[in-house]
């Protein structure tokens, strides 16, 4: 399909997932994520990529909810906008591809949240993040989820209370950025780091992708009998057993993805 809100390209071995209302300061209007869904469904397919970046035209990477359709409207149709905001959340660790945020300027509410549900974030120096839903009497429920368990429930909570703007050497002192660069290396740092995870066999990051958030909410005793089965099952594929050979050999790998 053609898409209004948001372009996909790809590069080689990535894809770009583009947000693109800059005139909107890249605002989740309804019809927005339902293209997001659409295009991380189509990233369901493990040959489409390697890796994902995530990155928006303008200014600012996103800020959040498009307010103007949260006025005057039933619980049926703000059940259906968070529903759906929901699934795209859910769909950015189903994919077997890892995602990396690449963020300038604001990322504030759900765009904070889209922060927060990538699998790594490179942020440029000037960037900032934020959940000041509370000041205009809307709690970030949703943001809540994937930033609680990203920078923890103190920090968390301070963010969700005051609403007030995180900077980006904050931001990545807390956990929710993995590197802060200047705004110049912005794209070039984020694409050497989805050229790095590339390089590996994508069935094993497919298979690690699934495993770490399949773990990370379970007890220890539990989130270690999920990771025996995960590296157990691991090592009967293909993949795994020329990388060991490789290894041993001191050669190249070749990854079939089997």
């Amino acid at each position: 399909m053609t898409f209004q809100n948001i372009r996909l390209e790809h590069e080689h071995e990535l894809t770009y997932l583009v947000l693109n209302r800059p005139d909107k300061f890249n605002a989740l209007s309804r019809e927005t994520i339902r293209e997001m869904i659409i295009a991380l469904e189509q990233l369901r397919d493990p040959a489409t990529t390697r890796a994902v970046i995530l990155r928006a035209e303008g200014k600012h990477f996103c800020t959040g909810h498009d307010m103007s359709q949260m006025v005057d409207q039933g619980s049926a149709v703000y059940r259906d906008i968070f529903f759906q905001c929901c699934r795209m959340m859910n769909l950015l660790h189903e994919i077997p591809h890892p995602v990396i945020a690449q963020v300038q300027g604001i990322a504030t509410a759900a765009g904070c949240q889209l922060v927060a549900a990538c699998d790594l974030v490179v942020a440029e120096e000037q960037a900032a993040f934020s959940t000041p839903g509370v000041n205009i009497g809307l709690f970030c429920s949703t943001p809540m989820v994937p930033l609680s368990r990203a920078v923890g429930r103190k920090r968390a909570m301070e963010m969700l209370l005051t609403g007030r703007s995180v900077s980006a050497v904050e931001a990545a002192e807390w956990g929710l950025v993995n590197r802060v660069v200047p705004i110049r290396q912005l794209a070039e740092q984020t694409r050497d780091l989805a050229r790095s995870i590339a390089q590996a066999s994508p069935l094993t990051v497919a298979i690690g992708k699934q495993a770490f958030y399949a773990q990370i909410d379970l007890a220890e005793r539990q989130a270690y009998d999920l990771a025996m089965n995960t590296i157990s099952l691991n090592l009967t594929t293909q993949d795994a057993q020329d990388g060991i050979r490789a290894f041993l050999e001191k050669r190249t790998p070749h990854w079939t993805g089997q």
